[in-house]
């Protein structure tokens, strides 16, 4: 991820924590290419012809993002990081409407197929995936967390440790636990 240099979105930030809100203007600029970045990495698991676009879910998110008004703004990752919660949030409502508009509410999921362990090349349903996390969330957090930045954000092992300040070794830990839950859980559900 590229932090336009020396620390400058963290200090960004920071000031923007602290009050100084003629900087989110400077701050947009830097984050806009990863922030469309992670948007593409949600849609590109999304059904063909999804209404809500990239560029839409970016804006959205970032409004939201600087809206937050108790966040104590550490570092870049961190920003990502709740970047892509909050794009999941906002994907989960936008299918929870598209599914309570249509008649009965109950849209068939779409059926894994050929779910790999890593998640490469997989084809889930989102609610599918919000609900199963959100079961995971609920097992340990921070295993959910894990995934969230690193599936949907798109972060490195070295990003997460970044922005939760955890080891290396627990990241790594918690990311092949949380795989291998939610690839049985997943894959179980295609028999439910």
């Amino acid at each position: 991820m590229n932090d336009g240099g020396s620390g400058e979105i963290t200090q960004l930030l920071i000031d923007y924590h602290d009050g100084k809100r003629e900087v989110l203007d400077q701050i947009l600029p830097l984050v806009y290419d990863e922030l469309r970045a992670i948007a593409g990495m949600y849609l590109a698991n999304e059904r063909k012809g999804h209404t809500l676009q990239p560029t839409a879910l970016v804006h959205e998110a970032y409004m939201r993002l600087v809206d937050q008004r108790n966040v104590d703004w550490r570092n870049r990752a961190q920003f990502y990081g709740l970047a892509a919660r909050m794009m999941r949030r906002i994907l989960v409502n936008h299918a929870e409407a598209k599914r309570a508009d249509k008649r009965g509410g109950s849209e068939p999921h779409t059926s894994l197929e050929d779910v790999t362990i890593a998640f490469d090349d997989t084809n889930f349903d989102l609610l599918d995936l919000n609900e199963v996390l959100d079961r995971l969330a609920a097992l340990d957090k921070e295993k959910a967390e894990i995934v969230e930045m690193k599936f949907f954000g798109g972060m490195t092992t070295e990003e997460i440790v970044e922005a939760t300040g955890r080891s290396t070794a627990t990241i790594e830990r918690g990311w092949t636990f949380a795989r291998s839950w939610l690839y049985k859980e997943l894959a179980g559900g295609r028999t439910r």
